[in-house]
């Protein structure tokens, strides 16, 4: 079943909710403690985290998919919500330092092309933070909540699809390590368990949050061995190189 902005917006509103947000932004504030002077745009449905950066950054926005709808955010003053084509962010190339990216890419059915979309936008040396339900985690598992939707991730395949979009993982965090359950004395107790699940079983915590940073040139891959071109090709066609074969310089026009 595809989440829409109801099932998001009525998760958040309940006490749940309430609480996975909290929980959530504080690790997001744990990676970006400073954000002064940047352009920072959230991916998916990233409201709930922007509040404590507005009056900081120096632009701010929301991105929200065409599959999933929109809202207005926020409630007053200028709208900074736009709802958009996952593959086509309206952004021009280079122009967002940081991008939060939640309830988003397990959501999405072509992930590497996002991606891709994502490191485009990206300011060179930009830092995208990445949230996704933890293929390990109890809250995967769970529909009653956004977490229990699309596809989870595990740090392996993460670490994997971001590496082959020329994305560098930074810095890896968890959270949600309370159960989701509703009841209120499970909210209550709900911070503790957090603190003592961080310390007793980081690896099955609800989502993993990743922060990458963009790279702007491809590594070549370890173990590959040189080889000798004995041609090259040129504006006039093949062109014979014996200096290729001695080691030396190739002149070309």
């Amino acid at each position: 079943m595809q989440l829409d902005i109801l099932d998001l917006t009525a998760f958040y509103a309940s006490p749940l909710g309430g609480l996975a947000r909290r929980l959530i932004a504080q690790k997001v504030r744990s990676h970006w403690r400073r954000a002064e002077g940047e352009t920072m745009i959230a991916l998916g449905f990233g409201t709930p985290y922007l509040g404590s950066f507005r009056g900081e950054v120096r632009r701010l926005g929301a991105l929200m998919p065409a599959h999933q709808g929109a809202l207005v955010w926020p409630p007053s003053g200028p709208v900074n919500t736009v709802l958009v084509e996952e593959g086509r962010l309206p952004l021009a190339d280079n122009s967002v330092d940081k991008l939060l990216a939640i309830h988003c890419l397990e959501l999405s059915e072509q992930a590497r092309p996002l991606l891709r979309e994502m490191w485009r936008v990206l300011a060179p040396e930009g830092r995208l933070l990445l949230i996704v339900p933890n293929r390990m985690g109890v809250w995967s598992r769970r529909e009653a909540t956004p977490f229990g939707h699309g596809q989870p991730y595990s740090r392996t395949q993460l670490e994997k699809l971001l590496n082959d979009v020329m994305f560098t993982p930074v810095t890896w965090s968890g959270a949600l390590h309370a159960l989701p359950l509703r009841r209120s004395f499970a909210i209550r107790w709900a911070p503790a368990m957090e603190r003592f699940g961080a310390k007793l079983w980081p690896h099955f915590s609800g989502v993993i949050l990743v922060e990458a940073r963009k790279e702007v040139t491809a590594p070549i891959e370890a173990g590959l061995a040189p080889r000798r071109v004995p041609r090259v090709a040129t504006v006039h066609g093949l062109i014979s190189t014996p200096a290729a074969h001695r080691g030396g310089d190739v002149e070309t026009e």
